[in-house]
């Protein structure tokens, strides 16, 4: 509409000029006038006043609540012609989990998704409800790439936001919650859902509403080749505006982690010092325990119940964004918009060469299994060690002191300073294997594993008829369990040893074919000896109790066969 009143002013004003110079000036006048209105437009949109966040009204001393982030959405959705909206699922207090679709042309389905030939792109915000800044910044940049001057993201993917995933805790909001956040904003919401859970220590386990809607009907649904999880540290004195991890390297295969880490992770953070003037580094922690300068900064662990890290397992790519907490709002709104928005560039012009990367990790993962079931080892507990380059740490410098008892202690000065030649401690290497099978046997008495496997995606066939496999057998000669419970459970551990054997199966028995394409993730949940398996989250403790693992050796119940 403005481009056609523009056109008509145009056209008035050259009708009423009569000499040739005098048209050629006015049209110099016009095209000027107009090019600035479109740069206004682009650089400063004015939006509506339904279309402002709460941080943004309230001069972000305040976050959203749930009816704020759907007030917005709904406010969106009849303006925004490239918008799908659909729901994930409900939370245990009944809150829809909103998920936005963004493409052009508009795509309402995965098949249509499909049939654009464009990869998908998700990024999730709220899964821990006081770390609040990826809620906001997914709203303005729904309102900038629907309604704005980022369109052009659309050209050659399909973004997916959940703004609130963690909607029931979300307005919970108590001023003692992000104590670490000093005050900014005034109030947020908790950590766990309404279950009691961490949903971002939830995704082996699955026992959130909020993950098993998610993996279902986002991950398995939607198939993104990238997930990207916003975060806010919780507390750590380093000199970044954010940190990042990718997924990490375990039992997967390298090609998307070598991606992540070597190309995009690197690219996004040049761009964001030289477009943003923003400082972005490697997420982890140090210890004034082990003295000042710091020798070695320490990430998180590898494990799959970190949904970043398991998207490797299921040969795409992960991302992990951490605001850096000490910053104001309306500073961590800003480094991760900026990095979210310097992600999505990377990917508009690379989305197809990370299809075809993360396709051909599927690819190779089957075959492996195909080339050396019953020869190949992978591993199945991992220790964190250094990589082979060290790097420079921009942090907060610390001033040393002596304690009135004599010791040295350390004070945080207000500088940031860089600090060379430090160590990263952001690698996994292997220190239990085990072969690669066939595929697995689960009894027809254990549904509910069979039934878990399947709600991540797994494919699990049923046994027809009775048939003989050649493989290998568990045999557990200790048990133990965790004296202190985490995220509800006493996570259990196995010792053993695998001893050749022959499985006749039954009728009505699963079969888990390791042939197809989340076979590493199947490997790391079935694996008897798996840090972050079945095992580990208590599924076989009945069994285990029942057959009396505490006084003799039994036998894990799943069989690993190489050849049928």
């Amino acid at each position: 509409m403005e481009v056609k009143i523009r056109n008509a002013l145009m056209r008035i004003h050259f009708n009423l000029v009569s000499s040739t110079a005098q048209k050629i000036l006015v049209m110099k006048k016009l095209l000027l006038i107009i090019v600035l209105s479109i740069l206004s437009t682009s650089v400063y949109a004015q939006w509506p006043a339904e279309l402002i966040t709460t941080p943004e009204k309230t001069n972000y001393q305040e976050t959203s609540t749930y009816a704020d982030v759907m007030n917005f959405i709904k406010a969106l959705q009849p303006k925004a012609d490239l918008m799908h909206l659909e729901y994930m699922g409900k939370s245990l207090e009944g809150k829809e989990i909103p998920v936005v679709v963004m493409a052009d042309p508009k795509v309402s389905s995965p098949e249509e998704a499909e049939q654009s030939g464009k990869p998908v792109m998700y990024i999730q915000g709220n899964i821990h409800s006081g770390e609040v800044e990826g809620k906001e910044i997914l709203q303005i940049l729904m309102r900038e790439i629907l309604l704005g001057d980022k369109k052009y993201l659309l050209d050659n993917q399909i973004i997916v936001f959940a703004p609130i995933y963690n909607t029931d805790s979300n307005d919970k909001m108590d001023v003692q919650v992000r104590r670490s956040q000093e005050g900014s904003p005034q109030k947020t919401g908790i950590r766990a859902n309404s279950q009691g859970w961490d949903l971002n220590r939830d995704g082996m386990k699955m026992e959130a509403l909020e993950t098993n809607a998610m993996i279902q009907n986002v991950i398995l649904k939607w198939d993104p080749e990238i997930f990207v999880d916003l975060h806010t540290t919780n507390g750590t004195w380093h000199g970044y505006s954010l940190t990042w991890a990718p997924s990490y390297h375990s039992a997967g295969e390298k090609a998307p982690y070598d991606l992540t880490w070597n190309e995009l992770l690197p690219q996004v953070t040049q761009k964001v010092k030289e477009e943003h003037d923003v400082y972005l580094g490697p997420y982890g922690g140090y210890s004034l325990r082990q003295g000042w300068p710091p020798k070695a900064l320490y990430t998180y662990n590898h494990h799959p119940r970190y949904l970043v890290n398991q998207m490797g397992l299921r040969n795409k790519i992960g991302i992990l964004s951490e605001a850096f907490a000490h910053e104001r709002l309306y500073q961590r709104m800003n480094s991760t918009k900026v990095f979210v928005t310097e992600i999505l560039e990377y990917t508009n012009n690379n989305g197809k060469y990370i299809t075809e990367v993360n396709e051909s990790a599927t690819q190779s993962a089957m075959q492996n299994v195909l080339d050396n079931a019953g020869k190949k080892k992978k591993g199945v507990r991992f220790q964190m060690v250094p990589l082979e380059d060290t790097f420079t740490l921009r942090t907060y410098n610390y001033i040393p002191y002596v304690t009135a008892e004599g010791d040295t202690s350390y004070i945080r000065s207000g500088e940031i300073i860089e600090i060379p030649d430090v160590q990263n401690y952001s690698k996994f290497e292997a220190t239990v294997e085990s072969t690669i099978p066939r595929g697995y046997i689960i009894p027809k008495e254990m549904k509910a594993i069979a039934d878990h496997l399947k709600k991540q995606g797994v494919i699990v066939s049923e046994i027809e008829s009775r048939k003989e496999y050649e493989g290998e057998v568990f045999e557990i000669s200790k048990f133990e369990k965790s004296q202190r419970q985490f995220e509800g459970h006493n996570m259990a551990m196995v010792e053993g040893e695998f001893k050749e054997s022959t499985k006749m199966a039954n009728e009505g028995d699963f079969l888990v074919d390791m042939a197809q394409p989340l076979t590493n993730l199947i490997f790391y949940m079935l694996e008897p000896q798996s840090d972050d398996g079945l095992v580990t989250w208590n599924f076989f403790d009945e069994y285990f109790e029942k057959n009396g693992v505490n006084e003799k050796n039994v036998i894990y119940p799943v069989f690993k066969y190489y050849e049928d």
